[in-house]
This record gives C-alpha cells, sequence and structure tokens, in this order.
C-alpha cells in the first residue's frame, strides 16, 4: 500500500472499471489493502466521474500494457478532469480460461472476454478451433454471468480471484501468448499534493509545443541534462488545433532538485504545461 493510509484508520472509497475479481479490484486490494471499500462501474468515465463527484475518493485506471500499449482514452480522462496521479502500480496479467466445473475443452463451443483478453490469448484457442471467440465488456463479469445463469458449454478468461470468487474451474491457466504481461495502473484522485517530496521518484508530465522544428529535441535535452529517466512518451493531437500535439511523458529521477530544474525549464520551453502526478515509482 501506500504511506499515506498508515495514517489513516478510515476505509478509502475505491472507484474502479469493472466488477468484483476483476484486475482493477486486485490491484485496488493489494494497493490499498484493509482500508479499500470498492466502488464498482460500468465504464471508466463513471468510475472517473465517481471521483469527481466524491463518491469516490481514488479511482483505480490501467493506462498501459506491456503488449497492447497505451490505454490512450485514459490519458484524456485524467487530463481533461483534471485528476492527480498520486501513485501507480504494475500488474503481472494471468489469464486463466475458465467454465463450470465438470466439462471438457471439447465442451465448450464458447469463450466471452474482453478484446484485448482474447488478443492476448489468440494462439492458446488456435488449437481449438471449434471454440468461437466472443468480444464482451468485462473479463470478470463473464466469469460471473456464467456462474450466476449456470451456462454450460460457454467459457471466459479471468483472474484466478475470479475462478475462485465463482466456483468455476480453471482449465488452462495462464494461456496468454506472451507470459510477461504487466498491465501499469494509476491511482488518481481529485487534489494532488499528497505524496511528500522524498517520497517522489516519478512524475507524469503534460506538455505541448509550438510546431517549430527541434522544440521536442530541446524539451528531451533539458531532461537528459537534469538526468531524468524518461520512461514513456506518448503524443496526442490537440483536439482544437490541428497539426498541433500533447506529449505525455513519464520521467523516473533520484533527486527531486533536478527534476525540479527541469520543470522550470520545460514550462519556459512548452507553450502549455500541466504536472499529471508527482509519485512514487512501483518497482514490479
Amino acid at each position: 500500500g501506500t504511506f499515506f493510509l498508515n495514517k489513516m484508520k478510515t476505509k478509502v472509497k475505491v472507484s474502479i472499471q469493472g466488477k468484483q475479481g476483476s484486475f482493477h479490484h486486485i490491484v485496488a486490494k493489494r494497493y490499498f489493502g484493509d482500508h479499500l471499500s470498492l466502488v464498482t462501474c460500468n465504464t471508466f468515465d463513471s468510475s472517473v466521474g465517481a471521483v469527481m463527484e466524491d463518491y469516490a475518493d481514488l479511482a483505480v485506471m490501467a493506462i498501459e500494457n506491456s503488449i497492447a500499449g497505451s490505454i490512450i482514452p485514459n490519458y484524456a480522462l485524467i487530463d481533461q478532469n483534471d485528476l492527480k496521479i498520486i501513485g501507480e502500480y504494475g500488474l503481472s496479467i494471468n489469464h486463466n480460461f475458465m467454465a463450470l466445473p465438470d466439462q471438457k475443452i471439447e465442451d465448450i463451443k464458447e469463450v466471452h472476454s474482453h478484446p484485448m483478453a482474447l488478443l492476448q490469448c489468440k494462439n492458446f484457442f488456435q488449437n481449438y478451433p471449434n471454440i468461437v471467440l466472443i468480444e464482451s465488456e468485462d473479463t470478470a463479469e463473464e466469469a460471473y454471468r456464467i456462474s450466476k445463469d449456470q451456462i454450460m458449454g460457454v467459457g471466459a478468461i479471468a483472474s484466478s480471484e475470479a475462478a475462485n470468487m465463482h466456483n468455476l474451474n480453471i482449465m488452462a491457466s495462464s494461456i496468454q501468448t506472451i507470459k510477461n504481461n504487466i498491465t501499469r495502473f494509476v491511482i488518481v484522485q481529485k487534489k494532488g499534493e499528497l505524496v511528500p517530496e522524498n517520497k517522489i521518484n516519478k512524475a507524469s508530465l503534460k506538455f505541448i509545443l509550438d510546431h517549430q522544428r527541434g522544440s521536442l529535441a530541446a524539451v528531451l535535452n533539458v531532461m537528459s541534462d537534469c538526468q531524468l529517466n524518461l520512461t514513456k512518451i506518448q503524443s496526442l493531437p490537440v483536439i482544437e488545433t490541428p497539426g498541433k500535439y500533447a506529449f505525455f511523458v513519464d520521467v523516473t529521477f533520484d533527486d527531486f532538485n533536478n527534476y525540479d530544474k527541469a520543470k522550470k525549464l520545460i514550462s519556459i520551453m512548452a507553450s502549455k504545461f500541466k504536472i499529471l502526478g508527482e509519485y512514487t515509482q512501483h518497482q514490479i
């Protein structure tokens, strides 16, 4: 968990996209421990909405996957709602193939799961041409549905937690093609400044540069000169002005003063500059 929870006696209301047993739920549980009071939402928009309207104190959101890349709409949600990232968590994702007990793989005709999970397990199912893959909203939701309605002949791809929760039988575990599959999640809230300076060794920044040759190179040079390690860079078009791009970057550093210096320089160089969060890097 995080340092500020040690001071807390109360439960923290945390909104997630997805149901109990989903990967978001697992991250929230690991991050907040006994302090967790879960608020489940159907979409990322409503999960963020819960924080904006004070139904939840914080939200846990997936931000990138080591196979599929950045989850762009979530960057936009954090940015547009001026949320602050106060922490991150990298979860190693294991996809398991599950169904009601007393069935063989030959009995399964369909597998329902999130498109991302299906994509990551495509190779496994090439050995079972009798199984039709069907896209759905949420991995844990399908496990719940199969269990609740006692649906035979249909499988789900989800976490082992979801299988335990819904009494499903895991027919094959870790079926993702690439075994080392990490999804990075961020913990966001309305206001920042919760993380003490001595705990900060990572930051997420957004800046817009005037469309001049070498403007991005100049910013990257400042980062390098100030000993920041650039762990991620993502560009998104600025919707109001076609041809202009906003850059979302993550940097890590050992010395806060170096970071502080870089921040001052970049804010002068950029036409717009915004700190999305300053927090503790999660070592996986």
